[in-house]
């Protein structure tokens, strides 16, 4: 009796230090406000003028801003002080230098301590580095491909829990709602458009798609594909498309603030990147009832089971790429099936629903566990 009076009334701080958003925000917001729907005393804190903490702020949420260039002066004196203060019973940390605030304030001594890892390259080797994961109570991994770099780098198993990233699950996409995004957008309104959401960056694997465009064309001249994000690779990617002579064919929409629209918009998602941790833009592509076609690589063969919910290619080549994309574009009963799968696998597996409910299950069996 004394732990179930224990866990009621639950008061957590989540602690993220990056300026931008990227998906592990995306993540920690939907945490926040699936916990507060449940009746949690939630706060964060955050980068004074950082891209989550203005967010949260719109969503009600009380934000302990640090500005950035006192944040590794007075970050762990202020956690320690909100700690004393507000005695919360859950610490949870998004990023690596959240988790080097929260072992400084000593938050592992004060309260249950969590430690987000999205990305699956090993921890730090050093006596430090290692010494803060194992502070933390659990080392929370957003795959079973995330786990395992975990465990290699020397944290125990009982340490490692894996609990996958969720998207919230919008209407279904009708053709009215689809030719409006399109027109939003300026996309073309008659043409089968494959997509991309991300960071231009290397490694995400843009190149890859618009290599494999001349075969696309070849056999759907009026394909178009659409990259939607910004970064450092755009440039170059521009220039690919026009060396290849697909510059008319590829469509750069930049940052997209409401970034449903684009999927609305799709008709074929495409993500080539490769040793993906799990993949939020994946995810939220399959809740829009989308085909999707992957790279057998990282955490994408957990989401993805090939020719159920979506195609999966043995490595990110363009022939490859453009088979996949040209078989789905010419059966499309096939891509129908495979888009209706896709979000049934979303709605039951990977919701943001999901994702909180087995957060705050974690929560309460480890304030049990202490109490």
């Amino acid at each position: 009796m004394r732990a179930t009076q224990e866990i009621r009334g639950i008061r957590t701080i989540q602690v993220d230090t990056r300026p931008d958003w990227r998906g592990g925000e995306g993540q920690a917001l939907l945490t926040m406000k699936g916990l507060r729907e449940r009746g949690w005393e939630v706060e964060l804190m955050a980068l004074d003028g950082g891209a989550l903490g203005k967010r949260a702020r719109e969503e009600g949420f009380v934000v302990h801003a640090v500005a950035k260039s006192m944040m590794r002066v007075r970050g762990a004196g202020k956690l320690r002080e909100l700690l004393e203060e507000k005695k919360f019973q859950i610490v949870h940390v998004h990023d690596p230098h959240a988790l080097s605030l929260a072992w400084m304030a000593r938050a592992h001594k004060q309260a249950v301590l969590l430690a987000h890892r999205r990305v699956a390259n090993r921890l730090t080797q050093s006596a430090i580095g290692l010494a803060r994961y194992r502070a933390a109570r659990r080392v929370v991994a957003i795959s079973k491909y995330v786990a395992q770099s975990v465990l290699l780098s020397g944290i125990s198993k009982e340490q490692i829990e894996i609990i996958y990233e969720g998207v919230e699950i919008p209407p279904v996409t009708t053709a009215e709602a689809r030719a409006a995004s399109r027109r939003h957008l300026r996309l073309p309104t008659d043409a089968p458009l494959i997509g991309c959401v991300g960071f231009l960056l290397a490694e995400k694997g843009q190149e890859v798609l618009i290599r494999a465009m001349q075969a696309v064309l070849a056999a759907h001249p009026n394909c178009r594909l659409v990259l939607a994000g910004d970064g450092p690779c755009r440039k170059p990617l521009e220039a690919l498309a026009r060396e290849l002579k697909v510059a008319e064919a590829v469509i750069f929409l930049g940052f997209v603030e409401n970034i449903a629209e684009v999927y609305r918009a799709l008709d074929i998602f495409v993500f080539p990147s490769i040793a993906e941790p799990l993949g939020t833009s994946l995810l939220a592509a399959m809740a829009y009832g989308l085909p999707v076609i992957g790279v057998r690589s990282g955490g994408v063969p957990e989401i993805v089971k090939d020719a159920r919910d979506g195609l999966l290619v043995q490595e990110p080549e363009p022939k490859k790429y453009a088979k996949a994309i040209n078989a789905l574009l010419s059966d499309p009963a096939k891509a129908t099936q495979l888009g209706d799968a896709a979000r049934e696998t979303a709605e039951s597996r990977f919701s943001a629903d999901v994702m909180v409910e087995n957060t705050a299950a974690l929560y309460k069996r480890l304030l049990e566990e202490r109490a």
